[in-house]
């Protein structure tokens, strides 16, 4: 399967970054402070669990987040939507990764996660994309979808948080 859209990587220089004919997201999210909650919100992103929480299904060709691996994210155990990630980063203060749309998902645009740890070490959870409306339903959506869509982003922190809670911090 061959990405839906031109823009395949622009998240990783610039998470705003928002290809014209696609609506932007970017969704910040402070999930606490410390080495230990970094460490702990980035396996949480990485490794899928922070998504599993949320609810939804993945069905993922590793374990691990790592640039190449399909993903079929579903949602409501009816809507699938396959990916791809695109890259991945691990470093000592920030870990995340992106996916970009497969043909078959509803959107078409790409998705990044990433956990920073700033200079204070305070964590933070940014989720960011560029989209826009590939099946049917979600055109028909217009603004409702883009309103799912920061809903989804929001929680994500939401979640993300509640897993790293009661964490020491540094």
């Amino acid at each position: 399967m061959s990405f839906t859209y031109e823009a395949v990587g622009a998240t990783r220089e610039n998470l705003a970054a928002c290809p014209p004919g696609f609506h932007p997201l970017f969704v910040r999210t402070r999930i606490g402070e410390g080495q230990e909650v970094f460490h702990r919100a980035a396996e949480a992103v990485l490794t899928w669990e922070l998504h599993r929480a949320l609810g939804v299904g993945i069905d993922a060709g590793a374990d691990r987040a790592a640039p190449g691996v399909d993903v079929t994210v579903t949602l409501a155990g009816v809507l699938k939507a396959p990916c791809r990630i695109v890259w991945t980063i691990e470093e000592s203060r920030r870990a995340g990764w992106a996916y970009g749309t497969l043909d078959g998902h509803p959107e078409c645009g790409e998705e990044a996660f990433v956990v920073d740890r700033t200079g204070d070490g305070t964590v933070w959870l940014t989720v960011a994309a560029f989209s826009r409306g590939a099946k049917w339903y979600a055109r028909a959506g217009g603004p409702a979808t883009r309103g799912l869509q920061h809903a989804y982003a929001r929680r994500c922190g939401a979640v993300l948080r509640r897993l790293c809670a009661g964490l020491s911090e540094d």
